[in-house]
C-alpha cells in the first residue's frame, strides 16, 4: 500500500505552468489521508482556475498511477493566499535616491541566492517605474482566479509579481494617488500565493513616503539593505533612506555601493567614474557591514535590456548573495 509520504513525493512531480512551481513548494496540499486502500487528498484551490485545476486533477491521477495508487479521490477547498504563504526571511531593497540601482541590486541578489539553492521572490513595489519584469524577460499574464494570483517564474525558478506584469503594455503609464498604490503593495503581499520561500526580496521605489512607508509597516520585513552610488548627492538623500529605517526599527542587514567603479581588464585598473567610493561613510551611517561594492559593466547593461540578467556571471554577485546570507544568519542570532 502506498505511503503518506510516497504521495507527498509524487505531489511534489505536479508542476503548474507558468509558475514551474510544484503543488508541495505552493503549500496547496492540505491533507492527505489513506483509508481502506483509497487516496484522499484536499488541496486549497488558491488562484487556480477552473482549467488549472482540471490539469492538476490530471497531474495527480497520473503521477499516482505510477505510484500504483489507482483510487484516488481529490478535493478542493477555499483558502487564503495569506494562509498558505510561508516566507522565511523579507527584504527590502531600499535607497532615497531614484537612479541608484535598486532594482538591478535586487535582481542581483535574487539570482545569487537563487543559484546557493534557495527558494526566492521578487514583489516588485514600484508600481509606477516597474523594471524587474523586463530585466528577466517576463512577458505574460500570471495566473490566477477570484480567490489570488499567482507570481511568474523566471528561466531559473524565481517568483516575480510585479504591476508590469497586469497592465496592458510594458510602457503603459500607471496614474495612480498615493492609496491606490499602497492598496496594491498590499495585494501583492497578501493576495499573491507565494508559497514557500527562503527568500522575499521587495524592490521599493525611491524616497521615503507611501510606498515604502505601506512595506515596513504592514509587511513583516527581516530587514533592509540600502542601495547607494559614490556621489556626494546621493549620500545625502540616501542617508534618509537610513533615517527612516532606523525611526520604524527595522534592521539594516548592509549598504550595496553601486555603480563603485569601472574596470579595464587590459590596464588591470579601476576607475572612480561617478568619484571616490562613499562606502565607508554609508557604512557608518547606517551602522551595517558594507555587502558588496558592484562595478559599472556593459555586460550587466546589456543583460538587462534582453531580459537575461539571470546570465550575468561575475564573482562580486556571488559574495553579494553570500554576504547578505550572513547577515541576517547574525541579525537571527542576536535575537
Amino acid at each position: 500500500m502506498v505511503s503518506e509520504e510516497q504521495v507527498r513525493a509524487s505531489l511534489g512531480d505536479v508542476v503548474i505552468p507558468e509558475v514551474e512551481r510544484n503543488l508541495i513548494d505552493l503549500n496547496l496540499v492540505r491533507s492527505i489521508v489513506i483509508k481502506d486502500g483509497r487516496v484522499y487528498i484536499t488541496l486549497a484551490a488558491t488562484a487556480l482556475s477552473p482549467g488549472v485545476q482540471e490539469y492538476v486533477t490530471a497531474g495527480i491521477k497520473a503521477v499516482m498511477k505510477r505510484s500504483q495508487a489507482d483510487d484516488v479521490s481529490i478535493e478542493f477547498v477555499e483558502a487564503k493566499p495569506a494562509d498558505l504563504n510561508q516566507v522565511k526571511y523579507i527584504i527590502a531593497v531600499m535607497s532615497g535616491k531614484g537612479g541608484v540601482g535598486k532594482s538591478v541590486v535586487t535582481a542581483l541578489l535574487a539570482t545569487a541566492l537563487r543559484r546557493q539553492g534557495h527558494e526566492v521572490g521578487i514583489l516588485d513595489a514600484d508600481i509606477t517605474g516597474s523594471s524587474i519584469p523586463r530585466m528577466f524577460g517576463l512577458k505574460n499574464r500570471p495566473l490566477g482566479s477570484d480567490t489570488g494570483i499567482m507570481p511568474l517564474a523566471t528561466q531559473s525558478g524565481i517568483s516575480v509579481m510585479s504591476m508590469n506584469l497586469l497592465i496592458p503594455q510594458e510602457e503603459s503609464a500607471v496614474i495612480w494617488r498615493a492609496p491606490l498604490l499602497s492598496r496594491a503593495i498590499n495585494q501583492f503581499w497578501s493576495d499573491v500565493l507565494w508559497g514557500s520561500l527562503d527568500y522575499l526580496l521587495i524592490d521599493l521605489p525611491p524616497g521615503t513616503a507611501d510606498a515604502p512607508l505601506t512595506v515596513l509597516q504592514s509587511i513583516p520585513v527581516t530587514g533592509i539593505v540600502i542601495v547607494s552610488t559614490p556621489q556626494g548627492l546621493v549620500e545625502m538623500i540616501v542617508k534618509k533612506a537610513v533615517n527612516m529605517a532606523q525611526k520604524m526599527e527595522k534592521p539594516i542587514l548592509g549598504v550595496v555601493e553601486n555603480m563603485s567603479y569601472f574596470y579595464v581588464p587590459e590596464l588591470d585598473r579601476r576607475y572612480e567614474i561617478f568619484g571616490k567610493s562613499k562606502a565607508t561613510e554609508m557604512v557608518e551611517a547606517a551602522h551595517a557591514p558594507l555587502l558588496a561594492q558592484l562595478p559599472i559593466d556593459p555586460e550587466l547593461a546589456r543583460l538587462c535590456d534582453d531580459g537575461e540578467i539571470e546570465k550575468y556571471s561575475s564573482p562580486v554577485v556571488d559574495t553579494l548573495g553570500q554576504a547578505l546570507a550572513r547577515e541576517i544568519e547574525k541579525t537571527r542570532s542576536a535575537k
